[in-house]
C-alpha cells in the first residue's frame, strides 16, 4: 500500500510572497481559492456566489459565454423553441449524361446536393455544455460538434479556466508586493475519472493539463479532491488532536474517499478510492422513475400489419438515452422518432396524453428545463419531508415524499456503502478505527447520505464546506508543496 506523508510547514527556501492557488473544476460547479500561508480566501467566481456553474455556451458566431450567464443564454434562446432538423449538406454532386463533350470530358447533367447522416438543428441559436468533466476519460468523446465545427473537449473547458484566472487576478488582496503572477495552480481531480478505458485517468489528466496550459497556468500541480477536502478541514481546525480521518467527497459526477492519519505536524494519506457515482446519476434516475412513466414508458400501441393488427409495447427504450442526455435531446426530432409518436397519439386513448407530452418535450426542447426542476426537487427534499414538481410546459405536477425519493435511490446508496467498505479495506482498517468523518460535496447534503454516515460512524461525522472545501484544500496543498507535478 502506497502512502504519502506531508508536513503542515512550508519549506524554508520557498518564496514567501507566492500564493497557493487551488482550482476545483467540477462536473456541476467550479470553485477557486488562494492561500497566503495563514488565511484561505475563496474567490467569488459569480457576482453573487462563490461557485460558478461549469457551463460553456457557444452561439452561431462562435462567441463563448461561461458560468451562470451561459445557462441563462441557453434557456432564453432555446427553451420552448420548436426544433426542426434537416440533413447536413456535405457538398455537391454532378451526374453525367453519358455523352462525351467537345473537350473529351463527360458532359455534365444536373447538379444535386449530397446529404450526410448527421442532422442540423437550423433554429438552434447556441449549444450549452455542462458535465464535460465526465467525458474526459472516454476516448470516443474527445470531440463534440458545435454547429458545423468539431470542438475538442479541452476547447470547451479552457474558457472557464481563463475566466477563473482573470477573476483571481481581479480579487487578489491589495498591498501584495511584489504582486503575484497568476500562472500556477493546483488542479483538483477525482480519484478515478468516469470511463471504461484502462488509461482513463491518464487521458483525463492529460486533457485537463492541456486546458490549464491554454488558460496560461504554465506551472501545474495535481491533487486528489478528497485529500484536498480533508486538508482544508485540518487547516480550519488546527487544534485537532491525532486522528484517523475518513473524507467523503460526494459531488456531481463522482464519489471520492480517502483515509488520512493526522498528527499536529503532518498527515499521511493511507488510502484513496473513487467511483462514478454523483448527483448527475441521481438526477437521471429521477428522470427515469418520475418522468418516463408520464411520457409513455410501459404503454402499448397498435398498428396495422400485413394481414392483421399488431399490438406491442411502445419502443420507449429507443428514446431513453437521448432524453437522459439533455444536450443532445434535440436529435429526437427525426422522423424515425416523431412518426411513431404521431401514430400513437392518434389512438386517442388515455395514454395518448402521455405521448403528446413526450412529443411536446421533444419539439420544444424542454429536456434541460426538466433536469433543472428535478435538481430543485432533490434539493428541496434535503430540507423538507415532501416537495412538489411542477412543469406546466408539459402539464406535469406531482408531489414526492422524502421516503419515496429514498426508496428510488436505495440501489445507489448500496453502491455508496460499498465504496466506504472498499476504502476501509484498502486502508487495512475497520470502521471502528475511524475517529472522524469529513462529509463534503453537494450530494453529501442528501439526508439518506447523512443518515448512512451517522449510523456507521455515530457522533463522528462533520459537514465541511460542501461546495468550496476542495478548492481551499488545493490552495493549501500547493502552498505546502503537498501536490504533485508528475501525475500526467
Amino acid at each position: 500500500m502506497n502512502t504519502k506523508q506531508h508536513s503542515f510547514h512550508r519549506a524554508a527556501d520557498d518564496n514567501s510572497s507566492r500564493l497557493g492557488i487551488g482550482i476545483d473544476y467540477g462536473t456541476s460547479n467550479s470553485a477557486a481559492a488562494i492561500f497566503d500561508g495563514v488565511k484561505v480566501t475563496v474567490i467569488s467566481l459569480e457576482e453573487a456566489a462563490k461557485v460558478m456553474p461549469s457551463a460553456t455556451y457557444i452561439n452561431r458566431e462562435y462567441q463563448i459565454v461561461t458560468g451562470q450567464a451561459a445557462i441563462d443564454e441557453y434557456v432564453n434562446s432555446n427553451t420552448g423553441r420548436t426544433v426542426e432538423l434537416s440533413a447536413e449538406i456535405l457538398g455537391e454532386g454532378r451526374t453525367s449524361t453519358g455523352q462525351i463533350g467537345d473537350h473529351g470530358l463527360p458532359e455534365e447533367a444536373s447538379t444535386s446536393l449530397i446529404y450526410g447522416q448527421s442532422l442540423v438543428d437550423g433554429g438552434q441559436q447556441g449549444r450549452l455544455f455542462r458535465g464535460v468533466k465526465r467525458l474526459l476519460g472516454n476516448n470516443e468523446s474527445q470531440r463534440l460538434m458545435v454547429f458545423d465545427k468539431p470542438f475538442r473537449l479541452v476547447a470547451l473547458i479552457t474558457p472557464l479556466l481563463l475566466r477563473i484566472r482573470r477573476t483571481i487576478e481581479a480579487q487578489l488582496p491589495s498591498g501584495l508586493s511584489p504582486k503575484p503572477v497568476i500562472d500556477h495552480a493546483c488542479i483538483g481531480h477525482p480519484v478515478n475519472f468516469e470511463g471504461s478505458q484502462s488509461d482513463r485517468n491518464r487521458a483525463a489528466l492529460s486533457a485537463l493539463s492541456e486546458s490549464y496550459g491554454y488558460a496560461q497556468f504554465t506551472h501545474q500541480s495535481f491533487y486528489p479532491e478528497p485529500n484536498a477536502a480533508a486538508l482544508s478541514y485540518l487547516h480550519a481546525n488546527p487544534q485537532l488532536q491525532t486522528k484517523t480521518l475518513l473524507a467523503v467527497d460526494f459531488g456531481g459526477g463522482t464519489l471520492d474517499l480517502c483515509v488520512i492519519k493526522h498528527t499536529q505536524k503532518d498527515f499521511e494519506v493511507i488510502a484513496t478510492h473513487g467511483i462514478g457515482l454523483g448527483g448527475d446519476h441521481i438526477d437521471q434516475l429521477l428522470f427515469r422513475e418520475l418522468i418516463f412513466p408520464l411520457l409513455g414508458k410501459g404503454e402499448r400501441w397498435r398498428r396495422a400489419g400485413e394481414d392483421r393488427e399488431i399490438e406491442t409495447l411502445f419502443p420507449f427504450e429507443e428514446y431513453e438515452d437521448l432524453l437522459l442526455n439533455w444536450a443532445v435531446s434535440y436529435m429526437l426530432n427525426q422522423n424515425k422518432y416523431t412518426t411513431p409518436l404521431h401514430q400513437r397519439i392518434q389512438e386517442g386513448d388515455e395514454a395518448s396524453v402521455k405521448f403528446q407530452r413526450l412529443y411536446d418535450l421533444i419539439k420544444n426542447n424542454h429536456s434541460y428545463l426538466v433536469f433543472q426542476l428535478l435538481k430543485e426537487l432533490k434539493a428541496e427534499l434535503s430540507r423538507k419531508e415532501s416537495a412538489n414538481l411542477d412543469i406546466p410546459e408539459l402539464d406535469i405536477e406531482l408531489t414526492l415524499t422524502r421516503a419515496q425519493f429514498e426508496s428510488m435511490i436505495s440501489g445507489l446508496m448500496v453502491k455508496f456503502e460499498q465504496a466506504i467498505d472498499d476504502t476501509l479495506s484498502r486502508a487495512g482498517i475497520d470502521g471502528s478505527q475511524i475517529e472522524l468523518v469529513i462529509r463534503t460535496g453537494g450530494s453529501s447534503l442528501i439526508p439518506a447520505v447523512k443518515r448512512i454516515l451517522e449510523e456507521r460512524f455515530p457522533d463522528k461525522v462533520v459537514e465541511h464546506d460542501p461546495f468550496t472545501s476542495v478548492a481551499a484544500g488545493l490552495a493549501i496543498a500547493e502552498y505546502l508543496g503537498a501536490s504533485n507535478t508528475d501525475e500526467t
